[in-house]
């Protein structure tokens, strides 16, 4: 290669990046064909840069890729790294992590970072190479000792996460701070969060906060949340659930699933704005296509009632399934309700006693107090009124004043449990207490099998019951 291929190309340097000369794409073009030629490697990784970008000529990928190969053969180490990200990404020539792991070893055998970073990351998701956390952190090091704030970043999360070394949440804060003063979005998120947590650094709320406003006005979806979530909290800031919903708004739009339901739940129940089922349906459904389960559940209440879109109890009963398959209790004992009722899908006992007892085992009153009475009355399951009055105990002493009146009922009676009217009374007088009228009338028939001094023995255990339920 000769002096003029060098001149060429610096000729077209300076028409593509205006120096000294007005910018021009087109006398940029022109040069970097003079030079690459006459086989000048930066002249041919610049074409494919043009090329790549669409930078006075039509975006062609294919011819990007031709060129880059040519000073990817010459080892210019930027051709290599760009090359590479072609074939991870199959713009330009057939998809291949093996061959981008070829160009991007090459690159970053040369020292340059973003090659390091790119092999640091098919090291670390196993992508045309075997997954290798030690060899991901070697590359990660190497581009961060750089200054590359992506390696820094990843690093951290390294660290944070004692992957291919142990954790260390000193050292993670230490290389998510490099990136942080970088302008690093997602390492201002990151940081933010040890600071919020009080890990690797000294808790600082405000600090916390004040990294996540500036990655939030970058546009991470992530900070923007948990910026929405320090204002909903008044943590850190003062309390706003109208800026609070700005910042879920933000993130729902970028799709996390987490701020669309809040931002459905801020719509439904008018916090921090105006009520608006439509919109809130709208916002559930985005979360719920994601499989939040809670978005799921309150979907589901309002097709069941007809909030916000026309009632459908079929959709209501799909809705809860999804959600009680993922373990919510509440939406468990919904869809027992619909299988006992027969609401949007064909009643079925069974199944009703199944959902049930899901519910009733994550110790959910509602559902221990429903599959005592399942099993009470023998729908759907073999009567068994011994384990329906351990359940009817279960929800007695979360409160549930149907348990207490069929507690108080099952041992004043002496069914499933040994007799005790003092015990049976107690409970009942619990449930009399909150207003019960079925029990305010047992009470008046079992005062009639009561001494007086009974009757004002099981009222103070009554009382010891309430505040024992009180304090819990």
């Amino acid at each position: 290669m000769n002096g003029a291929a060098k001149a060429q190309y610096e000729l077209g340097d300076m028409y593509y990046h205006g120096l000294g000369v007005e910018e021009n794409d087109a006398k940029a073009l022109k040069w970097y064909h003079m030079a690459a030629a006459q086989g000048h490697s930066e002249a041919q990784f610049m074409l494919g840069v043009m090329h790549d970008d669409g930078h006075g000529v039509a975006r062609d990928s294919e011819k990007a890729a031709n060129w880059y190969r040519k000073a990817a053969e010459q080892e210019d180490a930027a051709a290599q790294n760009a090359l590479g990200t072609m074939y991870r990404y199959g713009e330009g020539v057939e998809q291949n992590n093996a061959l981008a792991v070829f160009w991007f070893r090459k690159a970053a055998e040369q020292g340059l970072a973003d090659a390091q970073f790119n092999l640091g990351i098919m090291y670390a998701y196993g992508r045309g190479v075997s997954l290798d956390y030690c060899e991901a952190v070697k590359w990660y090091r190497s581009a961060a000792e750089q200054d590359d704030p992506y390696a820094q970043t990843n690093l951290g999360y390294m660290y944070a996460s004692g992957l291919g070394l142990p954790e260390d949440e000193n050292e993670a804060a230490k290389w998510y701070a490099r990136a942080a003063e970088q302008g690093h979005a997602k390492a201002q998120f990151n940081l933010g969060s040890l600071y919020d947590q009080g890990k690797g650094v000294q808790q600082n709320i405000e600090k916390a906060a004040s990294l996540y406003r500036t990655a939030a006005d970058q546009g991470d979806v992530d900070a923007q949340f948990n910026l929405g979530l320090m204002y909903w909290e008044g943590k850190g800031l003062d309390l706003d659930k109208s800026v609070a919903g700005k910042w879920f708004l933000k993130a729902a739009e970028q799709g996390h699933v987490g701020a669309q339901y809040n931002v459905g739940l801020s719509l439904q129940d008018g916090v921090g704005v105006a009520v608006d089922k439509e919109e809130a349906a709208k916002w559930y459904l985005k979360a719920a296509e994601q499989g939040h389960a809670d978005a799921q559940l309150n979907l589901g209440y309002m097709y069941e009632h007809g909030e916000g879109m026309p009632q459908d109890q079929s959709e209501a009963a799909r809705l809860y399934l999804m959600a009680a398959e993922q373990g919510v209790a509440v939406a468990q004992i919904n869809v027992a309700t619909t299988y006992e009722r027969g609401n949007g899908v064909p009643m079925n006992n069974e199944k009703a006693v199944f959902w049930y007892r899901k519910a009733a085992e994550q110790g959910h009153a509602d559902g221990q107090y429903a599959l005592g009475g399942m099993l009470d009355r023998g729908l759907g399951v073999t009567e068994d009124k011994i384990e329906a009055v351990d359940w009817y105990r279960k929800a007695a002493e979360q409160g549930s004043m149907g348990a207490q009146l069929n507690l108080g009922y099952s041992i004043f009676n002496g069914l499933g449990v040994s007799e005790d009217k003092i015990l049976g009374y107690a409970w009942t007088q619990l449930a009399a207490m909150q207003g019960n009228s079925v029990a305010k009338d047992n009470i008046k028939i079992f005062r009639t099998h009561l001494s007086w001094k009974e009757t004002r023995k099981a009222k103070k255990l009554a009382r010891t019951f309430q505040d024992s339920i009180h304090q819990s």
